[in-house]
Formats: structure tokens, sequence, C-alpha cells
């Protein structure tokens, strides 16, 4: 097996080993390592390992972090194994990861200490902007480490750009900077609503689009691209469930909206009691009568498929109703729709779930997923059982419809408590 060494240059240790060229010649290639000795050394070692098992030497060129970034994604799309959600995920973090310094860096270059740098930045003022100082959520710098874990492991092999992953040494900094101790405890966030404020929402949003969707969620649990993504063939009123076959959403990197399989790609039945079915029936009846002659000519909303890079997808499209689209666009017929017909969006819900955060006495933070976390506290506090909350949430595990619970309301713990004053007196402590 081939030798190599280690040499330390002002404050970074590089790495060197002899190689063979196309003439036979044996020559010493270097190359970047970081500021860890250990680390350089294990970058090495595999380097090493890599020469003798597959007989190259990784050769980066002029390539640089936002190139291989554009590869990466590439490769990712046409692979088929990610989801379209997860795919749009990855697409906007390469785009606002392209927007920083670090994507015209040099990728022979970058080294374990330059991505550790660029995700504290992250973890700790945000996008770096001079006006924006705030942390960014842990959820959105885990879509950035696994980007650049992807991209780099990408560049690893196939590519055979780069001998090792720089971001095997880069961790995801905690971000708490005051020790428990000195913290102020302060009154949980209120995760729920109740069935009080749920009437007072219905009288705001009354006459409203916005009030359909609310009411589903409040008494399915439903997500809110779910509920956009409902048709009337979904919905079985006389046998009292639904089927989520599919959800909605606004693609901003294609800036179309889309519809696709449902979260975790797996179709389910929803079952829905008398109040929220004589919703729907009194809802079939306005939109198949008395909207078409309150309102006239009113939008149809079709949808196409588009095929590309190995993945397919669905983009919807709302046309007159005296315009025939061409036979590649397929009829829908939704079950929340705007007054004129088009169909509603998640980004249409959530600016009117804002406006009602900002305007209705009581609502302060409300968003429109704390509909669907009311829905699980009310099912299990009324003896539903946990793994039937499960499956009509469409959660992968049970531990997370437990958590949802967790967040209880205020008012449920404090019950809970007192019932420890109802014990017998004469019961033995």
């Amino acid at each position: 097996m081939s030798k190599g060494s280690i040499r330390q240059k002002g404050n970074k240790w590089y790495y060197r080993f002899y190689v063979e060229n196309e003439s036979g010649q044996h020559i010493q290639k270097e190359f970047a390592g970081s500021k860890s000795k250990r680390e350089t050394e294990a970058m090495l070692r595999h380097a090493l390992e890599e020469y003798e098992n597959h007989n190259y030497v990784p050769s980066a060129g002029n390539m640089t972090v936002g190139q291989l970034l554009d590869l990466w994604i590439e490769d990712v799309t046409k692979s088929g194994v990610k989801s379209n959600g997860t795919i749009m995920l990855y697409q906007n973090t390469v785009n606002r990861i392209k927007t920083h310094p670090i994507s015209q860096r040099k990728l022979k270059t970058v080294s374990s200490d330059h991505l550790q740098n660029y995700l504290d930045e992250l973890c700790f003022r945000g996008n770096g902007e001079e006006n924006n100082c705030k942390s960014l959520a842990a959820s959105t710098i885990r879509a950035y480490k696994a980007v650049l874990q992807g991209a780099f492991k990408f560049a690893v092999f196939p590519k055979k750009l780069l001998s090792c992953n720089p971001m095997e040494y880069v961790v995801q900094r905690d971000t708490q900077t005051a020790p428990v101790l000195f913290q102020t405890c302060t009154e949980e966030k209120k995760n729920t609503i109740t069935h009080s404020q749920f009437k007072k929402l219905c009288k705001y949003l009354k006459d409203h689009p916005t009030l359909l969707p609310v009411q589903i969620a409040y008494y399915t649990g439903l997500r809110v691209g779910e509920i956009c993504a409902l048709t009337w063939e979904d919905i079985h009123l006389d046998e009292g469930y639904l089927l989520i076959q599919r959800t909605i959403y606004y693609n901003n990197v294609t800036h179309h909206i889309e519809m696709n399989a449902p979260k975790g790609n797996k179709c389910r039945i929803v079952d829905f009691g008398n109040t929220l079915a004589n919703i729907l029936r009194e809802t079939r009846k306005k939109q198949f009568a008395e909207n078409n002659s309150r309102f006239g000519a009113k939008y149809h909303n079709y949808y196409r498929v588009i095929s590309k890079s190995n993945r397919k997808h669905y983009e919807i499209y709302s046309f007159p109703a005296d315009q025939q689209p061409s036979d590649e666009f397929q009829l829908l017929h939704f079950v929340c729709c705007k007054h004129n017909g088009t169909c509603l969006t998640p980004d249409y819900i959530g600016y009117k779930c804002r406006k009602i955060s900002r305007e209705l006495d009581g609502f302060s933070g409300f968003h429109f997923h704390m509909l669907r976390h009311t829905f699980t506290s009310n099912l299990i506090q009324n003896g539903a059982s946990p793994k039937e909350v499960q499956e009509l949430l469409g959660h992968s595990d049970v531990k997370l419809t437990m958590n949802i619970y967790a967040h209880s309301t205020r008012e449920a713990k404090r019950a809970s408590v007192k019932l420890l004053d109802e014990l017998p007196a004469d019961q033995p402590i």
C-alpha cells in the first residue's frame, strides 16, 4: 500500500501521497486537509484506501461548490427516489446556499472548517444578511446539512471529484446560549383551540372561502394541502368517510400549483361524523346550484400530467367555464373553491390565518395546523385510542401522534392535577 504524509502550512494541515501517472511514473499529489491534524490523518487514510481499491485520484479541477450543488440536485431529481416535496425543499435550499460566498469557493479548497463555519453562521446568525441576525430553525438547519452532506458524498462517489467527504466532520451546534439555571420559565405556547373559539372562528369567516377548510380540519385533522386537494369524488357522504389520495402545494421553483401523492405516498380513509356530513351536503348543493346563478360563469379546474427527469407530477390550471382546454387537461371537481370557482391553495389559506392572528381577539399566534393538533387532542381526551388517531392523521409512528397530544392546553393540565383533590380522605399516604 502507498505511503503518505501530512504537513502543516500556516494554521492548516495538508496530506500527500505518491500516485502513478499515465506514463507509469510516481508523482506526489497534495490535498488540502483541515485545521485538525487528526482529521487530516483520517482524510489521508481514506484517500489511500480509495486509491488502492479503485486506482484513481480525485480531480475537482476548477469546479465550485455551487456547480457541485447543481450537479447533485440534477442527479437526485433523475433518481426518482425522493418525493417531489423533498426535491422542492432541496432545490430551495440549494438556491439559498448559492447566494452565499461559500458557493463560489473551489471544491478542491473546501475543508471541514469552511463548512463548519458556514453551518455555525446559519445556526447563530441566520442567513448572514446585515439586517437579519435571527438564527434559523433547527429543522431548516437540518435541511442545509442534508443537502451539503448529500452533495459532498456525491462528489466522492460516483463523481470522484474528492477523496473524502468533508461534511463527515461537521456538526450542528446547539443554539442554546444560557444555562437552564438562569432561563426564565414561561407559559407554554398554546397549540390548540377550544370549541367556543372554533365557533367564534366560524362566525368570523362566514361566507369566506376559508371557512370550509377550517371546518374540515377541525372535524378530520387533515393537513391543509390534503384539504385543498379533496374532490367530490373523494367524499362518501352516506358512508361517512373520505379518501385522502393527493395533496396540493405551490412549487416556488417551477412557480406552479402542483398536485401529488399525500405525505408518505400513502392513501388513507378518514371517517367523519354527522356534523361535517351536513356541512358538506350544504356546500355541494351551493356549489352545483346557487353559486352559478350568484356569480355567473365560473372557472373550472383541471390538471395535466408533467413527466420530467424520470419523475411525474400534476399541474393545476383554472379555465373559464366557456373555454374548453385541450385533451391533455383533465377536469377536477374540488370541494374547496373560491367564489369564482378556482381552487384554494395552502398559501391562500395561510395568508387568511395570519390575518386572523392579527385581527381576531384571542387568536394571537393562530395558524391552520393548530386545527390538526386540536383534532388530535379532542379525540384522545375523549377516549379514542392513539393507534386509531394515528391512522386517521396518517402518521408513520404513533409516537408522533402522542407528541402532538402532549402539547395539550394549560386548562387540560390543570384539570388533570385536580383529580388528586378527589381522592378519598381516608386513603393512606
